[in-house]
């Protein structure tokens, strides 16, 4: 509902909000109640929101509302004076009502006038057995007509939170949710507001080579008004005309006032990208937290059906949660609904016993399901636990030999785990018979589908006699994606990290032939090895260097290594998804901009594997060269490290010579000034504080030297503020890195930025 319509929305469909609210109120409450009917603070909850329910109701003329409302109030009240002990049928009757009341506030799912009035019956047995009472009446036609005429006049500034009482909107209140005020706005609305904020974050981060490019022309333009110097120079030896010596004194003033104005607007510019980046940056951030919802809103009624399933099977059973607050996006929670509900389910009919069981066993008469959620490395973990009497292994291998689904003697070989697998089988059920819970051949099948739907992932384990527990890693929102972004054909693709178990350099005389298919070797076993490029249908690299780059994606069980001819590093990736009109395309998810504003594609690994099992059973997957066709090996790029801290030397270091860079290191800015005099480097790396000379001096020094003026030049500091970036900038370097936002992807892709990659 938007603000216009919440605005011009009438009392019944802001009844029907409430209502919504104060049923989940009941029933939370009703639950609790259950395992002990004299918790004060539950008796009060509950007594409130059935008053305010009926409060609501006669004010909106909903006199089947009031009826319900009343007689649940007066078995509250009753309990709260200790005049009425809460047994399970009255428990049953007040969820029975509650049930009732939102049936009543739901636009065409009215319950009879018979249902009503059974009801209300039904309440007076409970509450005195010696008579029954009347229903409620409606209140007098003359107040019902004020009451509407003070409601007609009503205009909602804000869109009203749904736990308040309507009595609150005749007042006109502005209704608040923990302090701050609530505003309803639509699923396309927000996914609108997080594109254009993702594109507006990609888009201020293009400035970024744009800055560097301004870096270096500005270096040269300081170059050749140096050049222009030296000319003078030797002119002066030699006679001039006025002419000639005016022109030349014109072009040095031109190019001193250009390289003036060149200053002070790229400055500009540095700053305005700086600030830019800041707003983007939280404009996003904001954007992607409005579609963060907690982790309770999957779990509406999931308390209560646990509950009510349990007593249909003749079983006590607890659901205890924990993490509801757990921030996760709106989009997943709706997809999780109904994998969530299918396992509470099936551990309700699976796994807890009936209460005879159970004693026999040791084990309470209640049996307990717990479900946890948190936030793990940027995923959401749930588990689901009970402890009823777990997978009956035996059983399963039974069920396996039956279906043909294995031979007998292989099936008699299988471990637990391997067992367990044959669960999430299309069509697979431990149940002889049909019931309204199991049986179908719908189980944890479409569980395991739904939770790949938002690219996760759901393991099972048990322990016989003590219980299951399923295992959820699921993305806290599907708007990002942390990928791996490798080069293949020349052009950029994304391996979402999810599916990937490592990445590796092959060398090429590890590939071995298997049956006629080429593998490598892998913990203990033989990895079946394919060309991204194929996959791609990207045209074959000319890769001359004797490794290759292998990015080892699993799914299940199905495992290959996929080779690319460059790791670009890992990334946070915005996911735009394609336009529909393109239908599915073969390999491919979704894309997304990169930090320069090209385009990159999403592997869909699910879909690559299925692509590489076609190509396997058509005979069709190409082989890769195991031999390299280079001949001399080009020249290595050298990098100069200098930073008086051990530490962050050698992490450089290290770094940069895995990436095949060859470098050398100098431990402050005298000791790195006398090595650029002494030798050649492609790139310096300077830190700024250090003793005996300190980086903007040896920057300084690089730019008034003939042969090394044209260096390029990083500045690798910890201060991060806008007036020590401008300071290292303007001394001469080409780019400056903070340490405290330093890691491998940032350093790395700027030294390819500024010199390429490690070979000549």
């Amino acid at each position: 509902m938007t603000p216009e319509q919440l605005r011009d929305a009438s009392l019944l469909e802001l009844f029907s909000l409430e209502a919504e609210a104060q049923t989940q109120v009941l029933s939370a409450g009703l639950l609790a109640l259950e395992r002990d009917p004299t918790q004060a603070d539950h008796l009060e909850s509950c007594m409130r929101a059935a008053h305010s329910l009926k409060g609501a109701a006669r004010i909106v003329g909903v006199d089947a509302g009031v009826s319900v409302a009343h007689v649940m109030e007066d078995c509250l009240v009753s309990a709260q004076e200790g005049r009425l002990y809460l047994r399970p049928e009255h428990i049953d009757a007040l969820l029975q009502g509650t049930d009732l009341l939102m049936r009543i506030a739901t636009p065409n799912n009215n319950p009879e006038l018979a249902d009503i009035e059974a009801y209300v019956a039904l309440m007076a047995r409970l509450l005195d057995p010696m008579a029954a009472r009347a229903p409620v009446t409606a209140p007098a036609a003359p107040v019902m007509a004020e009451l509407q005429l003070e409601a007609s006049a009503l205009t909602v500034e804000t869109p009203v939170a749904v736990a308040e009482p309507v009595e609150a909107l005749r007042k006109n209140k502005r209704t608040t949710e923990n302090g701050e005020r609530v505003l309803r706005v639509t699923a396309e609305r927000l996914n609108s507001l997080l594109d254009l904020s993702s594109k507006s974050l990609v888009e201020t981060l293009r400035l970024k080579p744009h800055l560097a490019t301004m870096q270096r022309l500005k270096r040269t333009q300081s170059s050749g008004l140096r050049a222009l110097e030296n000319l003078n120079v030797h002119l002066k030896e030699h006679t001039l005309s006025l002419e000639a010596r005016e022109a030349l004194e014109d072009a040095r003033r031109l190019l001193a006032e250009s390289q003036q104005l060149l200053v002070e607007k790229n400055a500009e510019l540095d700053e305005f990208a700086w600030q830019a980046s800041q707003r983007a940056q939280v404009l996003y951030d904001t954007a992607l937290a409005c579609r963060m919802r907690p982790f309770a809103d999957v779990l509406t009624g999931q308390v209560r059906m646990v509950r009510d399933l349990g007593r249909s099977l003749g079983k006590q059973v607890r659901l205890e949660i924990e993490g509801e607050k757990t921030q996760v996006d709106r989009d997943v929670l709706e997809k999780l609904e109904a994998p969530l509900t299918h396992l509470l389910r099936n551990a309700v009919d699976h796994g807890i016993e009936t209460p005879e069981q159970r004693l026999l066993a040791g084990k309470p008469a209640e049996g307990l399901i717990r479900l946890r959620a948190s936030h793990q490395a940027g995923l959401l973990v749930m588990e689901l636990s009970d402890d009823g009497n777990g997978v009956d292994l035996e059983k399963v291998r039974s069920s396996i030999i039956e279906r043909q689904l294995s031979p007998a003697e292989t099936a008699a070989q299988l471990s637990e785990e391997e067992l367990l697998t044959f669960l999430f089988l299309p069509g697979f059920s431990l149940r002889d018979t049909v019931t309204e819970v199991s049986g179908r051949g719908v189980g944890l099948d479409a569980v395991q589908h739904m939770v790949r739907q938002v690219r996760g992932a759901v393991v099972l384990e048990q322990t016989a006699g003590e219980g299951s527990r399923f295992h959820l890693e699921v993305p806290l929102t599907l708007s990002v994606v942390r990928s791996l972004v490798v080069e293949v054909g020349d052009e950029a693709y994304a391996f979402p990290l999810a599916h990937i178990e490592r990445m590796c350099d092959l060398e090429r005389a590890d590939i071995v032939q298997v049956e006629g298919r080429q593998h490598f070797w892998y913990e203990g076993r033989h990895v079946g090895l394919v060309a991204a490029s194929q996959l791609l249908q990207r045209p074959a690299s000319q890769n001359s260097q004797q490794t290759l780059k292998v990015v080892v994606i699993r799914e299940r069980e199905a495992i290959y290594g996929v080779a690319v001819e460059r790791f670009i590093g890992e990334r946070t990736l915005v996911v735009l998804p394609l336009d529909e009109r393109l239908g599915k395309v073969q390999d491919i998810s979704a894309g997304a901009l990169l930090d320069d504003g090209s385009v990159v594609l999403i592997v869909d690994v699910e879909d690559m594997l299925r692509s590489v099992d076609k190509l396997l059973n058509t005979g069709r997957l190409e082989r890769i060269a195991r031999h390299s066709n280079q001949v001399v090996e080009a020249a290595r790029k050298r990098i100069l490290v200098v930073d008086d801290s051990l530490t962050v030397r050698e992490l450089q270091r290290k770094l940069l010579l895995n990436r095949g860079y060859d470098v050398a290191v100098a431990v402050d800015g005298m000791d790195g000034w006398n090595a650029l005099r002494s030798e050649d480097f492609d790139l310096l790396i300077t830190d700024i504080d250090m003793p005996r000379m300190d980086g903007i001096e040896l920057v300084s020094l690089l730019r008034r030297d003939n042969r090394l003026q044209s260096l390029p030049v990083m500045v690798v500091s910890y201060k991060d503020r806008e007036e020590d970036r401008r300071r290292g900038l303007d001394a001469g370097a080409d780019y400056y890195l903070a340490k405290a936002s330093f890691h491998d992807d940032a350093l790395l892709d700027a030294v390819v930025e500024l010199i390429g990659g490690a070979r000549a």
